[in-house]
Order: structure tokens, then C-alpha cells, then sequence
């Protein structure tokens, strides 16, 4: 089979995951042809596959206009079809609905595409409007789709049960998010298939041996991913006499207001700013780091891949209570679940790690071994694949 596979603003920085999944589906002998909706910003991808990536995608928007004329003289009626589906998302305010209009010429290239491609399915991981894509291909040419939710579906807009209608299926990255999928469609099979990390590639390396304990976060600079929780635990704790150092990878609208909050804390001897860094400047920094932390906030974290890659290095991970993660660690076993915006539980579990290296030890042992069995992306593609091929 040839399988269409279509991630929005492909490749980003926040998209290695994509690209592995790619490529464990191309290893098991599936064509895939890479589908976006846009081309993402210059240099928002980090990454060594980013220009391979951009070159191997077929980008929606703007789309051929040829397309969309050609589909409309030979087949009236089933575009008429694809346009009543938009006007007829009622949770969707009219204005909104005729904005979402302009995604039928897409759609139209899009099928066109896949039926020149000899693409038999269509894997969208998004359930926001790129899966609005999803329903007009198949309204337009029959082509097969199906979903992954990574998110709380209110982060994705409206008109869920309309997206999901039509698809062979809704995998969620967590069970929270499967609960979610089958309260609004009910029908829907909706299995629960993790993402995956590379736990060949990423995987303990030598004790950092840091004379001052040391903890990295890696994660788009946004308010919701709770940095500054951090910060203001290591502010506690610098006032109490005890210097954390602070290690923070990635980039984004917060970046400003993350580093006024550091000058604030006069904290700026003990945190580093990064940048966004590849995926093996990430390996590289997680084996120099003594654990990680997400202390994310609010709606939209599902299963972080970052505190995936952290557990199958081998390192503890203090993370907050949101989305799945609760599936992902067992608190106090292999890693640290903490209330959010909880700064002082912060701050007592990371003293505690300071102090007690068996216990970082014995922690990330165990997340090690519940990496290779949960998260690696081998086996969690191969999962995908197999509800794709045989339902």
C-alpha cells in the first residue's frame, strides 16, 4: 500500500517524532507520501531531516486551482457534497463556515494528488481543520481516513463528531484523550496508540558527574509549558542556600518572558537558554543533565514525546499532572508527578534528588525499562500501521 500521511505546517521543530514514524513505516515496506497544509516558517525546523522532509511534502495551501475546476465540471454533485458538509457544521459560527470553504480547492489537490500517487489511505495526525481535509477527500474520492488525536479536542476547534464520522478510526495518544474522542462520537474506534521515541538512539550514556545537580526542560517557549513554576523553585530553594543549575532548550513567543522572569529571580548565573536544538543536540543534553522537568499548565499537553526521550535515557522526570502523563509514570517509581503550579512540591522533590543520587538512579532505571516497553516508536508504528491495514 501507498499511504498518504499529513501533518499540519510540516516539518517544525516539535515534528522528530513525525519523521521516525515515517521512516519505521517505510522500514515495514509501506510507501508514504507526505501531505501538509503549509509550508512552516524558515528555520522553524531544527533538525537534519528538515530539508529532506520539506522536499519529500507536498504542501496543500496555496492550492491548484486546475485541481479544484477539474473536480467541479467532472464531478458537480459530490463537490456539492463536499460544500453542504462545511455549511452544515452547525457548532461552527456561519462566518467561520464560509472561511472554511477555501479548504475544498485543497482538499481537491489533495485528491488528486493521492489518486495519482496511488495512495489508499490517508493517516492525518491532527484532528484541528486538517481533519475537516480528511472528511472532504473522502466526501470528494472515497479515500480512507483516519486520525490521531494528540491534544484535548477543545484545542482543536469545533465539529468533532463531524470529522470523525467518516473515519476509519480516532487514535489517541492517551487514554484521557480516547475517553474524550468517544463522548463526542460514540461510534468512532477509538484506540489508544502511543507515540514513540528511538530507544536505540536514545539511551543512557555515561554518569554526567555534575558537581551541581543539574535539570533541563525541553519544550516550546509558551507560557502553558510552566518554565517559570521551575524558575520559582529554584528561586526557593537559591534562597534557602541550595544552587540547581537549569538547562532550557527550545524557542517561541515566550522566550522575553521567560528570560525577565530569570533577571526577576536573580537566577541568571544558574539558567542557560539554548535555543532549539536538533535531535542530537537534544540526546546530547539529556545525557549531561541529572532529570528533566515539564511543569506544563492547562489543556493540550497529551504525552509529551520530550519526557519519553528523558525516560528512555534513563533520567527521572519531575512532571506535572495534565493530560496523560498520569498513564505515562508511576509517581515515586519511575519518575515524579506534581500538582501544577505546585512550586513547592517542585521544590522539595528537587532538593530531594539532589541530595539522594541512589534515588536518581533507581528512578531512572525504572523509566528506562518502561520506555522500551511503552514508547518506542518501532512497536507504536507498527500498532498504527496494523489498524490502518487490517482495522
Amino acid at each position: 500500500m501507498t499511504l498518504g500521511y499529513l501533518v499540519p505546517e510540516f516539518p517544525d521543530q516539535t515534528h522528530a517524532f513525525f519523521w521516525r514514524e515515517i521512516g519505521a513505516f517505510e522500514e515495514a515496506g509501506t510507501g508514504v507520501r507526505i501531505y501538509s497544509t503549509r509550508r512552516p516558517a524558515p528555520e522553524s525546523c531544527p533538525h537534519a531531516f528538515a530539508q529532506q522532509a520539506m522536499v519529500r511534502t507536498t504542501y496543500l495551501f496555496p492550492p491548484r486551482i486546475d485541481s479544484f475546476i477539474a473536480r467541479l465540471l467532472t464531478h458537480p454533485l459530490r463537490t456539492l457534497r463536499a460544500s453542504a458538509y462545511i455549511m452544515r457544521l452547525d457548532e461552527t459560527p456561519i462566518k467561520a463556515r464560509l472561511k472554511l470553504l477555501g479548504l475544498l480547492p485543497s482538499a481537491t489537490t489533495l485528491v488528486a494528488d493521492a489518486r495519482k500517487a496511488g495512495v489508499t489511505h490517508l493517516h492525518i495526525h491532527s484532528c484541528a481543520n486538517a481533519a475537516h481535509l480528511g472528511a472532504l477527500a473522502n466526501i470528494l474520492d472515497d479515500l480512507p481516513y483516519s486520525l490521531t488525536l494528540h491534544g484535548d479536542l477543545p484545542v482543536y476547534g469545533a465539529d468533532h463528531a463531524a470529522k470523525m464520522k467518516r473515519a476509519n478510526f480516532v487514535a489517541a495518544v492517551t487514554r484521557p484523550l480516547s475517553r474524550q474522542v468517544l463522548l463526542v462520537s460514540p461510534a468512532t474506534d477509538a484506540p489508544v496508540i502511543w507515540m514513540g521515541v528511538n530507544c536505540a538512539s536514545f539511551s543512557p550514556g555515561p554518569c554526567p558527574n555534575n558537581q551541581i545537580f543539574t535539570v533541563a526542560t525541553i519544550a516550546r517557549l509558551n507560557h502553558v509549558k510552566g518554565h517559570r513554576f521551575f524558575l520559582r523553585a529554584m528561586a526557593r530553594l537559591r534562597d534557602q542556600g541550595r544552587i540547581m543549575h537549569y538547562k532550557i532548550a527550545g524557542d517561541g513567543p515566550e522566550k522575553a518572558a521567560i528570560e525577565a522572569e530569570i533577571r526577576q529571580l536573580g537566577l541568571e548565573s544558574q539558567v542557560e537558554m539554548l535555543g532549539a536544538l536538533n535531535e542530537a543536540a537534544v540526546l546530547d543534553l539529556l545525557n549531561r543533565a541529572d532529570a528533566l522537568a515539564l511543569t506544563s499548565i492547562g489543556k493540550g499537553e497529551a504525552a509529551p514525546v520530550t519526557v519519553m526521550e528523558a525516560m528512555a535515557c534513563g533520567l527521572p522526570v519531575i512532571c506535572s499532572r495534565i493530560g496523560g502523563t498520569p498513564d505515562m509514570i508511576e509517581d515515586g517509581t519511575d519518575g515524579f508527578l506534581v500538582e501544577q503550579q505546585d512550586v513547592a512540591t517542585i521544590a522539595k522533590l528537587l532538593l530531594r534528588m539532589a541530595d539522594e543520587p541512589e534515588l536518581v538512579a533507581r528512578i531512572g532505571s525504572a523509566a528506562r525499562a518502561n520506555a522500551l516497553v511503552k514508547f518506542d516508536y518501532q512497536i507504536n508504528a507498527r500498532k498504527l500501521l496494523d489498524r490502518i491495514t487490517f482495522g
